[in-house]
């Protein structure tokens, strides 16, 4: 049977040989544990929990406001252009941006109801006006009575009575296609989008409670990282910085 000592040598090995992500470590570890205590009803060893991989700190992509129209101008296809613009331009995660139903745009108040996000929670966010007629561009091409950004099937010409969404890996080809052919080097991705919203914001002077709200995040501490990446912040800092210094 198994013993201690070899799980916490397995663990160290994906700690510091394969140097694993703490998410990756943590899965193992609870899998095993689940295992240990329930079907061969030992005790977990506390010592275990000391061996997973540490947590690391690490900045997402930020394109900027011309890299990101850098990009949309490459995307060929209306549809995947326009769930593009509609992700970055009101900061949505890629399943909140393609699960968008027709009831859900709010063209009184210039809301988009957000259903069932993150954690389950439902939200609202700001629809920019330029959105709203991209929108309405795109769904007078399909006439789809209930998905924004339907699901087109294999031929092409299914958009208009399709019952499930676009395909999450479709979008995200299309981004990756434009990517490459708009020249921009950054190793971005279609969630690079909602950080750029952010950080975007942040630089125009919104505060962070409302983009806190606008990202449908539970706590400020997830939103405080946009002000590591804004150009804005960083300047007017090293301008606080060189005429606090400059007397020494």
């Amino acid at each position: 049977m198994i013993t201690v000592e070899q799980l916490r040598q397995y663990f160290i090995h994906l700690k510091c040989i394969k140097k694993v992500a703490r998410q990756t470590s943590t899965q193992a570890l609870c899998a095993i544990k689940l295992f240990w205590e329930k079907s061969l009803c030992r005790p977990w060893p506390a010592e275990l929990e000391l061996v997973r991989a540490q947590p690391r700190f690490k900045l997402p992509v930020i394109l900027s406001a011309q890299e990101v129209r850098q990009i949309f101008d490459c995307v060929a296809a209306l549809d995947h252009r326009v769930a593009l613009i509609t992700l970055y331009s009101c900061g949505l995660r890629l399943s909140e941006g393609l699960h968008l139903q027709v009831p859900d745009i709010d063209s009184g108040r210039m809301l988009l109801h957000i259903r069932a996000g993150k954690g389950n929670r439902d939200r609202y966010v700001p629809l920019p006006k330029r959105t709203l007629e991209h929108l309405r561009t795109l769904w007078r091409t399909h006439h789809n009575p209930v998905w924004l950004f339907p699901a087109k099937g294999h031929g092409g010409q299914g958009a208009a009575t399709a019952n499930q969404p676009m395909c999450r890996t479709t979008l995200q080809r299309a981004f990756r296609l434009g990517l490459k052919k708009s020249g921009v080097k950054k190793d971005a991705h279609v969630h690079s989008l909602r950080h750029s919203y952010a950080t975007h914001l942040l630089e125009q002077g919104e505060n962070l409670r409302q983009i806190q709200v606008n990202l449908g995040h539970k706590s400020p501490t997830a939103t405080v990282i946009y002000t590591h990446l804004t150009s804005l912040c960083q300047t007017q800092h090293q301008k606080r910085l060189e005429s606090f210094m400059s007397d020494l």
